[in-house]
């Protein structure tokens, strides 16, 4: 009888994980950490992280947490300007909250090496305010605020390993009325490797009759799971419970019924899920939405964003909509793309997509290079280099940039060169066409015409590969060699 009970358990077990349907992506793009907040008028906003990549924190609006369209950014550049003048790869924004309260909305955010800074405004499609330092310090990450019935307001934070030793706590402290600076000391509330829950992240903090919620992965990016940790007192003690435990989705935000988080897909970078909230008990049990959940209506495309903070020099919009990038001048001891500060790039919008670009080229010295690249810790791309006089199309490639590994290029042609005067030197111009073509696993197809029309495809695919906490991305560069006239290239968007 024991068996037999033991064995109608397990059966029992299998059945609820078969019926336990699968997430589904919302968006196939890269969006980290995303957090959520509704308005005043039911509208739903939405941030991420964008780590060193400028402009940065994404801003996105929904009628319904479904469909989004990306509408703006709330930073420019990232502090301290003199760090992020130069490629930090991983580091920069981590994991924001958005909240709204009063007619203002705010993201605060953690860099890991600076502390917790924070940004407003009255309108998330204008511009928002210059962000403030308000918790200067080191392995600060992941902030979220709560405004208290009370008129208090506090600040829950995690912290980072890396930068500070210790991991798997979360922190709460009081700051001033307008959340601008804090006003009390950190109050350790909850230690997840008291109860096997360990590395957890990304707090965000609510409240719900009487109860303050703490919603947090846990577990790790690849195979965590969902908590969610009630007291009746913001200092607690703290109860846990495990509300979702399925797929690996990770870091996300809660707003009425339904919790939008990230699943780390490869090259792809972190993608979208959408799970619906059910309170059970006092707890905001999650569940997955399935193969016929709502699917958004397209995706959000979010533009081009720099390598590192812009600055004049990258280059300037022009008046056709064009973007121009100067060359980016290189050492003697170059060895690939994967810290050059002005990459224009834009993040993989699909799992399957077409794109075409068109590059026109101008150099100005022997060395000087633009063209198309695919960019992560492994990279592909099409140079044109101007050698004799004339523009030489190379494929490029790298593995492994991300380990100082250098860049490698094999000669596919010529490219027709037309020469014209500009003062004491000359400029050599080409145009290329570069169309890419992402199938199923992020495996892409290169092809380049000089017309636009007539087009050759590169033999060898690529598979793409993401960069560090970023998803693959792809666009233009320019380079020339150190001490030279920079030439440039303009590329239509």
């Amino acid at each position: 009888m024991r068996n037999l009970l033991t064995l109608l358990v397990f059966v029992l077990a299998a059945f609820e994980a078969v019926a336990q349907p699968k997430s589904q992506p919302l968006v196939f793009a890269d969006y980290s950490d995303p957090d959520v907040c509704v308005d005043d008028n039911g509208d739903y906003w939405m941030t991420s992280s964008s780590f060193q990549c400028t402009p940065g924190l994404p801003i996105l609006h929904s009628h319904d947490m479904v469909n989004w369209t990306h509408v703006n950014y709330a930073v420019e550049n990232l502090l301290p300007a003199e760090r992020y003048a130069d490629v930090q790869h991983g580091c920069g924004v981590w994991a924001p909250s958005i909240r709204f309260h009063k007619g203002v909305y705010y993201i605060y955010w953690g860099d890991p090496d600076y502390g917790i800074y924070m940004v407003k405004t009255t309108d998330p499609k204008g511009k928002w305010d210059a962000p403030l330092l308000v918790v200067p310090g080191k392995g600060l990450i992941d902030p979220c605020p709560l405004w208290d019935d009370d008129g208090k307001v506090y600040l829950i934070n995690g912290w980072a390993n890396s930068r500070c030793g210790f991991n798997s706590v979360l922190t709460v402290r009081e700051l001033s009325a307008d959340g601008t600076v804090a006003v009390g000391r950190p109050v350790l509330v909850y230690d997840g490797q008291v109860e096997g829950n360990h590395t957890v992240e990304g707090p965000k903090l609510y409240k719900k009759d009487g109860h303050y919620y703490i919603l947090a992965p846990a577990g790790g990016v690849a195979q965590g799971w969902q908590l969610a940790i009630r007291s009746k007192n913001i200092y607690g003690p703290y109860e846990s419970k495990v509300v979702y435990n399925a797929d690996g989705v990770h870091q996300g935000g809660m707003a009425g019924d339904k919790f939008i988080c990230f699943r780390e897909t490869g090259a792809y970078g972190r993608v979208l899920h959408l799970l619906d909230v059910e309170w059970k008990n006092g707890w905001p049990m999650m569940k997955a939405r399935g193969k016929k959940a709502e699917r958004p209506s397209r995706l959000p495309h979010s533009g081009y964003q720099w390598h590192a903070n812009y600055n004049d020099t990258f280059g300037f919009p022009l008046a056709d909509g064009r973007q121009r990038i100067y060359g980016h001048h290189i050492a003697d001891d170059y060895r690939s793309l994967w810290d050059v500060p002005n990459l224009w790039l834009k993040k993989f919008e699909g799992e399957t997509f077409c794109d075409t670009l068109r590059l026109v080229i101008t150099a100005k010295a022997e060395g000087e290079q633009s063209g198309f690249v695919i960019m992560g810790r492994d990279y592909c791309g099409l140079s044109a280099e101007l050698r004799n006089g004339h523009f030489a199309l190379k494929r490029i490639m790298c593995k492994d940039a991300d380990k100082g590994e250098a860049e490698s290029a094999e000669a596919i042609g010529e490219l027709e060169t037309r020469k014209y005067g500009a003062g004491a030197r000359a400029n050599y111009e080409t145009t290329l066409f570069v169309a890419i073509r992402c199938d199923k696993g992020a495996v892409c197809t290169l092809s380049y015409s000089s017309d636009g029309k007539n087009y050759k495809t590169v033999a060898q695919p690529f598979q793409a590969r993401e960069g560090k906490w970023i998803g693959a991305k792809y666009g233009a560069f320019s380079i020339a060699p150190d001490k030279t006239s920079r030439g440039w290239v303009d590329v239509d968007r």
